[in-house]
């Protein structure tokens, strides 16, 4: 060109961080020339220098970087010139490489080499596969200037390779080999034996952290909820909480990637075990004689236990009418022919290498009781009986339960049953039997086996009954020294008929006391006056077949009383009274009480109630009436007393217990007199017992006295209840009521159990209001024994769902609902779904699903021919999941 003598060469090549010159020389050294980097006009600095030599002009670029890559050109006037300007990176050399490396199985590994520039770009390769630096790769590549390391922290078997690093001028690689270090066993597995139920617990330790897996006779075990699995470090535990019978065998722990094996054996033994749970109280056996007695006790050992039957000195052996049986998980003892010689303890021996166990077993043979002699007939009226027996001799090991007694005619064979329900007692009054009539009695015996052979009959008696006594005893006629009286003959004679008649009579001056009304005398027969029997004159020595009688040689203005008996091969009969005393004088109309019959005994209100009495009298002239209280005269503000010609009335609005007492009434007419004594009883519920003391304590027994209450309320007392308390929970429980004793024994009590007891009286009004209660308590104890409370384990309630009761193959009619039921238990609450052949059932109008207490019903309602099929229901929780079916037909 015109301007450029020379120009740019068209390309220049230089390494990064070098200089470069770029010159041009000018045909007319006066032409300004600018310089261009990629379009940009380049001015002077640093970077850029500019130089000037003649006709040469010069642009130096110091210290080039990557940027400084570009197309640069330069102008002078309307010409210019331009080159590419190529920046190059300078090779990065290894200058110390990699070297061979051998190191063993977890050990930490590092690689490292060195190279030519600072934070060089260097990569790695395994195998020929470049190596990310990934945080998530186990490959840690770690730079410090020069030198770049590759870091392995735990290296592992597969980490064996050929490892390489590439720089942009060069390379270098060498061998890594990982090998697993020699093991060594620190702690090797034991043999072990173990109790059933306890815990296995085997542990090793090997020198290397490495994996293992152990195994139970060559097959491989997984941890689960009966095996636990541990490791840790160098140490490998296999744990068995609770040992089962299947847990004996031999294990092995095999540690990963090494050739051997750790073994040991374990062996499970298990005392033996009695299991008596379900035999009587006192390990007791009651067979019935004549009968096979076949006892069968479960066992449990392991190894299994041998077993040894014996009786006394004398070992049972497997043969004979009395043998022992053994199997695998019980032994049995066979006695043929039950007789009552074979009752008594035998011993049931266990033993294994474990230990022993030993029970005595008590055997019971039990037998209908043997007959009881011959009754006692002690007492025989018009047709009735009274007899009496002793128990018999032997009751055949099980306690009387009552009697049957049976009677008959002597001249008969035919004997006939009198009771049909056991008589308890040992006294029996046979009835409804024929006057004059031979018989005998004999009786049975009545266990819980069954009734004895009758005892031998009785001696024979003829049933005979005294006469009534005689009617209608009145006063015929009385003069100064006799008093005539007549009678009608009995209203009952009976078989024995009548002999005659006996006239008695008593005078005044011997003490006797008037008693009852006249009224009352005529309708009970009762004497109206207390006499003893000796102050009675028989009037006549012989008897009289006549109703009419005369008492000669009577003292002037005495008076007697008068009664009469009949009489006949039974004996006298109930005397007849004449009901008011006889004056030998003129006949006048003395005072008569006419009492009452309900005020002839003790008269009995409670606390609080009316007492309104009215009692009638008679005599002539006007009667005068007077009335006093245990011998005192009558507070009339706080009794009420009403007198009239004819009667007497007293009343008291309100009764209180100090107004019971004996009221005397006296009547008198002239010199006169009649009297009656009524007792009033105004009663209240009693106090409580006084101190209630525990007098033995015996097995599940407790002997109980107390005192009766010194308050009975002004009533006797007619009983006890007695109530016991659990000391646990203070809750009453009556155990005996309406007891008359004051000592009772309690029995039956919980052994284990501590006991209050307390006792209330009663009275004919009730239960006293407070009870009172022992002040110590009693302890049921088991004899040589401490009760001692078992210590429980907190229940794990939580259970896979468990149907407890499946679905049933079910025939439906068509047109009739239909149901299908089952229950299910698990922890928590599973949720029950419904199908119909495998397919879910929802929100089906024709089915109806109820859930209640664990039951579960699916109702089809008017099921056709097309809603049969298999029908599943499904449980499930947290823990797992149950499914039943079954199959249901519409016809």
């Amino acid at each position: 060109t015109t301007a450029f003598a020379k120009g740019l060469d068209p390309a220049y090549q230089v390494d990064k961080g070098g200089k470069v010159r770029f010159m041009v020389e000018l045909a007319d050294p006066t032409v300004e020339l600018k310089w261009y980097k990629n379009g940009q006009e380049i001015r002077p600095s640093a970077k850029y220098i500019f130089e000037h030599k003649g006709n040469q002009r010069i642009l130096f670029i110091n210290n080039c970087t990557m940027t400084d890559d570009a197309r640069y050109y330069v102008t002078a006037g309307d010409e210019k010139c331009s080159t590419e300007l190529f920046v190059r990176d300078p090779p990065i050399l290894v200058t110390k490489g990699l070297e061979d490396t051998s190191t063993y199985v977890g050990e930490r590994v590092e690689l490292s080499c060195e190279v030519s520039e600072d934070d060089a770009n260097v990569k790695w390769f395994r195998n020929g596969v470049e190596l990310s630096n990934d945080p998530k790769s186990r490959y840690r590549i770690k730079v410090e200037g020069k030198k770049h390391t590759l870091v392995i922290e735990e290296a592992a078997k597969n980490d064996t390779a050929t490892y390489s690093v590439m720089t942009t001028g060069g390379q270098s690689e060498a061998k890594l080999s990982v090998d697993l270090r020699p093991l060594k066993i620190s702690l090797a597995l034991e043999d072990q034996t173990v109790r059933l139920g306890q815990e296995i617990h085997l542990k090793c330790e090997i020198s290397e952290n490495v994996e293992g897996k152990w195994y139970k006779n060559g097959q491989l075990i997984e941890a689960s909820d009966r095996v636990k699995l541990y490791h840790k470090g160098r140490i490998h535990r296999f744990v068995i909480p609770v040992s089962a019978v299947d847990d004996e065998g031999e294990y092995m722990f095999v540690p990963d990637a090494y050739n051997i094996n750790i073994p040991c054996k374990v062996h499970i033994v298990d005392p033996p075990k009695l299991h008596l749970d379900g035999l009587g109280e006192n390990n007791t056996v009651t067979v019935v004689a004549g009968n096979k007695l076949r006892l069968e006790i479960p066992i449990t050992g392991e190894p299994p236990p041998k077993v040894f039957w014996s009786r006394g000195d004398k070992m049972v052996t497997d043969s004979g009418r009395i043998r022992a049986e053994s199997y695998p998980d019980s032994s049995c003892l066979v006695i043929d022919a039950a007789e009552r010689e074979d009752s008594g303890p035998f011993r049931i021996t266990l033993k294994n290498e474990a230990g022993e166990d030993t029970a005595l077993i008590n055997i019971k043979v039990v037998d209908v009781p043997d007959p009881p002699q011959a009754p006692n007939v002690t007492e025989v009226g018009e047709d009735w009986c009274i007899m009496t027996w002793e128990p018999p001799a032997n009751d055949g090991g099980s306690p009387i339960l009552g009697y049957f007694i049976e009677r008959k005619k002597k001249q008969s064979s035919r004997w006939m049953r009198l009771n049909f329900e056991l008589c308890k007692e040992t006294t029996f009054e046979p009835k409804k039997m024929i006057e004059g009539v031979a018989y005998e009695v004999r009786v049975f015996a009545v266990n819980a086996i069954g009734m004895s052979k009758p005892s031998m009959p009785s001696k024979s008696f003829v049933p005979l009954a005294v006469t009534s006594p005689p009617t209608l005893l009145a006063v015929d006629s009385v003069t100064d020294t006799s008093v005539t009286m007549k009678w009608r003959p009995p209203d009952q004679i009976g078989a024995a008929g009548l002999d005659g008649y006996v006239v008695e009579y008593c005078f005044e001056g011997n003490g006797f006391s008037q008693g009852i009304s006249t009224d009352q005398s005529e309708e009970l027969g009762e004497p109206p006056f207390n006499l003893e029997a000796d102050e009675w004159i028989v009037a006549n020595p012989e008897l009289t077949d006549k109703t009419k009688f005369t008492i000669n040689g009577l003292p002037t203005g005495s008076k007697i009383l008068v009664r009469v008996k009949a009489v006949n091969a039974a004996g006298e009969s109930e005397p007849k009274y004449h009901p008011q005393p006889i004056l030998v004088k003129e006949v006048i109309e003395p005072p008569k009480i006419r009492l009452p019959r309900h005020l002839k005994q003790t008269y009995t209100r409670r606390v609080g109630e009316t007492v309104n009495l009215v009692i009638p009298f008679q005599g002539k002239p006007r009667a005068k009436v007077s009335w006093e209280k245990n011998g005192s005269p009558i507070d009339k503000n706080d009794i009420n007393i009403r007198n009239t010609e004819q009667d007497t009335i007293i009343f008291i609005r309100k009764a209180e217990r100090g107004h019971s007492g004996e009221y005397d009434m006296k009547v008198e007419v002239e010199n006169l007199v009649d009297k009656a004594t009524i007792d009033i009883q105004i009663v209240d519920r009693p106090g409580p017992p006084e101190v209630v003391t525990i007098e033995d304590v015996w097995g599940e027994n407790v002997n109980l006295s107390w005192k009766p209450p010194k308050d009975d309320g002004n009533a006797a007392i007619t009983g006890y209840t007695i109530q016991k308390a659990d000391k646990k929970s203070m809750e009453w429980f009556t155990v005996i009521e309406h007891y008359h004793r004051t000592s009772a024994t309690i029995n039956e009590l919980v052994i284990g159990n501590e006991y209050y007891f307390r006792v209330f009286a009663e009275n004919m009004c009730g239960l006293s209001e407070d009870a009172t209660m022992t002040k110590e308590s009693a302890l049921i104890a088991k004899d040589g024994k401490v009760y001692k409370y078992p210590v429980y384990d907190d229940f794990d309630f939580s259970e896979r769902p468990l149907f407890t009761q499946p679905l049933v193959n079910t025939f439906a009619v068509a047109g009739y609902n239909a149901t299908l039921n089952c229950s299910v238990r698990g922890n928590p609450k599973p949720k029950i779904t419904w199908m119909k052949n495998k397919v879910l059932i929802m929100n089906d109008p024709r089915y109806r699903m109820f859930s209640n207490q664990g039951v579960c019903t699916l109702e089809i309602r008017k099921p056709s021919p097309y809603d049969g099929g298999t029908y599943t229901c499904r449980a499930v929780n947290e823990l797992g999941e149950a499914e039943v079916d079954c199959k249901l037909e519409v016809r």
